[in-house]
């Protein structure tokens, strides 16, 4: 494939295949918001919430898949991991020596370099992670970037390009594009990272467990040396894959961890718990959503921010938490 050391030096029109995708979409708002001129085409007319962005940054969406939506001659094709080697569009985009890049590259090529890359992996809990991580050190002052699988209520889009040093990625292990059989977060060159949690996932690129431990491995060795790595305490799994890692391991969990909850009281409006770390008690916050899995979110979240900024405001911030659309969203009540 082309690489980015083969790109134009100037490139400023930028087609995306397959731009109806949440990081897809996400990816094309940031490319608007560094003054690229962008495109983008898919199967059918994106439906919301990916169509409202796209109409509302007044991105066109050509539709359905044609080797004619490249006739305005971009600089730059992205091509996303939906489409096939047969794609007509995507074919033709290798016939007319049209460069080309991958989301997971495009996005550390034209945003990640020169950033701290904060990676949020594992098989759940990745959006609300990051969109906490990311609300957190908005709400201190570092005005992060991002690019996140959902859409942030405290933000409303789920990208922002950022002025600060911070850039958070939801990061998974799905494979990266038809000509990139590596898992995508292999690409983000993280300097910072979360893993959730690890189960077997993806059956249709992975035959089992092992092989999905096996990428996480590798992911836990691209951190630099002493750079933080959070993960749940006690999980056996998860363990395994960060053996071998210099990153500075740092774990979270109920009752236990360098992170932990305790005495946690569930109710109507979310939970409230008092946060230790490592051994001494920190004080007691409340976290407005439900369910001991978002606690789990938040503590994961909070562990990593901490190894990266001083969180002064952390008990405010935490109560201003919104969420991510779609997910406990409360729409109405009766």
């Amino acid at each position: 494939m082309n690489s980015p050391c083969d790109l134009p030096n100037e490139i400023s029109k930028i087609h995306i295949l397959g731009i109806g995708g949440t990081a897809m979409a996400g990816l094309a708002g940031l490319f608007s918001a560094i003054g690229k001129e962008v495109r983008g085409s898919d199967s059918q007319a994106p439906y919301p919430p990916m169509g409202t962005l796209l109409a509302e940054l007044g991105i066109p969406v050509s539709h359905p898949y044609s080797k004619a939506n490249l006739d305005y001659k971009p600089d730059l094709a992205v091509i996303g991991n939906v489409i096939r080697k047969t794609n007509e569009e995507a074919m033709a985009v290798l016939e007319q020596g049209i460069p080309y890049m991958s989301m997971p590259e495009a996005l550390r090529h034209f945003f990640l370099r020169g950033k701290t890359s904060v990676v949020v992996s594992g098989t759940h809990g990745k959006t609300t992670t990051t969109s906490l991580v990311a609300h957190l050190l908005a709400e201190h002052n570092h005005d992060p970037g991002f690019l996140v699988g959902g859409i942030p209520l405290n933000f409303c889009r789920n990208f922002r390009f950022g002025g600060g040093r911070f850039f958070v990625v939801e990061g998974d292990e799905y494979d990266t594009a038809f000509f990139d059989k590596t898992p995508k977060f292999w690409h983000y060159e993280p300097k910072a990272g979360i893993i959730t949690n690890i189960e077997y996932d993806h059956a249709d690129i992975y035959k089992d467990l092992g092989q999905i431990v096996g990428v996480f491995r590798e992911f836990a060795r691209l951190l630099p040396k002493g750079a933080p790595l959070v993960i749940p305490h006690g999980d056996k799994v998860v363990e395994e894959a960060t053996k071998g890692s210099d990153a500075k391991i740092v774990t979270f969990g109920l009752n236990e961890g360098d992170f932990c909850a305790k005495d946690i009281r569930l109710d109507e409006a979310g939970s409230v718990f008092d946060l230790y770390v490592r051994g001494e008690r920190y004080g007691t916050f409340r976290l407005p959503l439900l369910g001991l899995h978002n606690l789990k979110n938040c503590l994961a979240a909070v562990a990593l921010v901490h190894q990266i900024i001083e969180p002064v405001r952390l008990r405010e911030a935490l109560l201003t938490f919104k969420g991510v659309k779609k997910r406990q969203e409360v729409v109405g009540s009766v």
